[in-house]
């Protein structure tokens, strides 16, 4: 039966990991986690005077470059004069040249924000009038391109590889002791150790150019990696590395003297209760679990640490204890779906000699049930604390992930409660006779000719016994002899003992496969893990993305600052905000106007036009027409002059008298993609 559902398994298994990927690939590039709240002069600003300075205010503290923050003249040239620097709590600035000319300036921004992710901008603001800009500035951020690409596989298979590292020892050291021997589920620990290692060393190497320019030449930049090691997440990084030295030196005792001293103990529980000195070797594999368990526990709470000190958990508010329940939540992350994966490859690898028993999974049913009431409590306190709102579940990405998010655990809590029911039934049904015969296999007993069935004598015992292949004889290898007879030489006498030893596997494999309630647990189990693989991939995208109450914090700022500005009695300034869709590729998006002083008379209009993201692009046209109806005034037609990226403006824009004039603003997005978009507005 192994046979037949090994390829099934394998198949569905790289479906998942699939899926994982496209999630993954899918997820488009995460939101800065820090925003800008306000700037002076700020965007699209047109000011008499050239101001001494540039000031951007984030909503939280941010890491600068000596290029963090540069502004542009209209030729595309630098006119900052030296480093940025902070100058008020999460306000930057950066001086400028004096006596600079009239015309339109670009301020371009790229810093890291301090839950380690790059945020990356510009805008444009003008002096004494609006002019034609040559300067650019690439649209696409840091963490758009190959480089963002590999950062981000790079988190989820750190992540990966921690949770089957801790998860899977812990599942060996409180639930399946006898595991530590277990060739497969060695295989299984050693390769997370292996995986978050490599993932670490790749983070390292990639976070200078992750962070600076994203081109994939600077990863091997040494230079930037001895900026990235004076940095929060290189500290982190770095201390990452060195728990993991600590870990091998984990995993080298667990699987080496730690698994001897288990086979040991194991060969002689039989005879244990008839030699008493075997108590000696008890207490030495005690003390040793003992010693284990403390070090594992405290190398797995450090490599916790690493990524509590650097991200989320160590930015906004209560961080001193949200640091500490992030650790517990990923300790719990790791238990619950660690030792899942873990108990997957033993229910399918797992030689039919040392199969895992229904005790293990019994023990593991009481981990997974405490891993997952400490995921629930903690996981509450981190969505408070990261959206701050009701609003925020359906109005932030963070939010729609996260509901995402809890609807996988629900999902996964549901499939584990299956395997309980799978894990009670494995108990109360084990074939007795199942369980005569590998004791009796275990201690060398069984001539050529036995049967299981004799080798359980009758079923008087009430227990499971339908299984055709209990009552099968076991074929006998050809030119056997019996047990007690002297082999001819060496080499016949190594011949007998692997025929043995394969009729003996045989037999064990078939009475393991052969029980409903094991190969119910089997596939409850793969479905558990299956939906681990996804639940992972979409918990990686959540902690690259803005978390709701930033977003939410960002988007009140903006708001305000366009109501004071909108609302200003000495000036009257106009803003509508209309969004477009013209229906061709790359149509859709946000029209800004903006009429200054909105008055009856001269009139300075600004365009923008933005992508949905908030990211400005340009399109082929835009025009805009003005209509009072009420007067039978207009069309007037006003048709401004490009200056910079998705940025137009018009002078001398003449409202001839007040009134509820309906603005129509018309964008071309192709050669025959257009749209009209109206909004009314009192002007005048």
């Amino acid at each position: 039966m192994t046979q037949t559902i090994a390829p099934r398994v394998r198949t569905l298994v790289l479906l998942l990991l699939a899926a994982a990927c496209a999630l993954l690939a899918g997820a488009g590039p995460a939101s800065a986690h820090a925003a800008v709240t306000g700037s002076d002069p700020g965007q699209g600003a047109v000011v008499q005077e050239a101001p001494a300075r540039i000031s951007l205010t984030f909503s939280e503290q941010v890491a600068l470059s000596d290029d963090s923050l540069r502004v542009l003249d209209p030729d595309g040239k630098r006119v900052d004069t030296a480093e940025p620097s902070n100058v008020s709590g999460t306000t930057y600035a950066v001086p400028l040249k004096p006596g600079l000319p009239d015309g339109t300036y670009t301020v371009a921004y790229q810093v890291v924000s301090a839950d380690s992710h790059p945020v990356a901008g510009a805008y444009t603001f003008s002096i004494g009038a609006p002019s034609k800009t040559s300067a650019t500035v690439s649209q696409q951020a840091t963490d758009d391109g190959i480089v963002g690409w590999l950062y981000g596989f790079g988190r989820y298979v750190s992540y990966a590889g921690f949770i089957v590292m801790a998860g899977g020892a812990a599942f060996v050291l409180a639930c399946w002791r006898r595991g530590s021997g277990v060739r497969p589920v060695q295989r299984f620990v050693v390769s997370g150790w292996l995986a978050l290692t490599a993932a670490t060393l790749a983070l390292l190497l990639l976070r200078g150019s992750y962070t600076g320019s994203g081109k994939v030449a600077d990863i091997v930049d040494l230079s930037l990696l001895g900026q990235v090691l004076e940095t929060k997440t290189g500290a982190a990084l770095v201390s990452r590395l060195l728990l993991l030295a600590a870990a091998a030196l984990f995993i080298s005792v667990l699987f080496g003297a730690y698994a001897r001293l288990s086979l040991t103990t194991t060969l002689n529980d039989g005879a244990a209760r008839r030699q008493p000195d075997s108590s000696e070797d008890a207490q030495e594999k005690r003390d040793l679990t003992f010693g284990l368990a403390v070090g594992g526990v405290v190398v797995a709470a450090g490599l916790a640490a690493s990524w509590a000190m650097s991200e989320h958990a160590s930015v906004g508010l209560q961080a001193s204890l949200s640091m500490p329940v992030d650790v517990i939540h990923l300790l719990a992350v790791a238990a619950w779906l660690g030792g899942l994966g873990a108990l997957l490859v033993a229910l399918y690898r797992a030689p039919a000699d040392a199969p895992v028993d229904a005790s293990a999974v019994r023990r593991f049913s009481r981990v997974a049930f405490g891993s997952v009431l400490a995921l629930i409590a903690t996981g509450t306190y981190q969505s408070w604390r990261q959206l701050g709102s009701w609003s925020a579940f359906t109005d932030t990405r963070y939010g729609q992930l996260l509901l995402a998010k809890i609807a996988l655990v629900v999902v996964l809590a549901g499939v584990a409660g299956i395997s309980r029911r799978w894990t009670g039934r494995l108990v109360e049904a084990v074939p007795a006779s199942a369980e005569r015969e590998m004791a009796r296999v275990g201690a060398g007993a069984g001539a050529s000719g036995d049967t299981v069935a004799d080798a359980s004598g009758d079923d008087s015992t009430g227990t499971n016994t339908d299984h055709a292949a209990d009552e099968q004889p076991v074929p006998e290898p050809d030119d056997t002899e019996p047990a007690d007879a002297e082999p001819a030489d060496a080499e016949r006498a190594a011949q007998l003992a692997r025929q043995r030893a394969a009729r003996d596997t045989a037999r064990q494999k078939r009475l393991r496969d052969a029980d409903p309630n094991r190969f119910g647990l089997r596939r409850s189990v793969l479905a558990e893990a299956g939906i681990a693989v996804v639940l992972l991939a979409v918990t990686t995208v959540l902690t690259q993305t803005e978390p709701g109450r930033t977003e939410q914090e960002a988007k009140a700022a903006a708001s305000s600052s366009a109501s004071a500005s909108a609302d200003a009695g000495a000036s009257g300034a106009l803003t509508l905000n209309m969004p477009f869709d013209t229906g061709g590729e790359d149509g859709k998006g946000i029209v800004t106007v903006d009429l200054d002083p909105a008055r009856v008379g001269d009139n300075e209009m600004h365009v923008y036009v933005e992508r949905p993201n908030g990211r400005a692009f340009d399109i082929p046209e835009v025009k805009v027409d003005f209509t009072l109806k009420a007067k039978d005034i207009g069309p007037l037609p006003v048709v401004p002059d490009h200056i910079a990226t998705g940025h137009w403006s018009a002078n001398g824009v003449q409202i001839p008298m007040a009134g509820d004039w309906q603005v129509d603003v018309t964008v071309r997005t192709s050669d025959i993609d257009e749209v009209t978009v109206s909004k009314n507005a009192q002007i005048g």
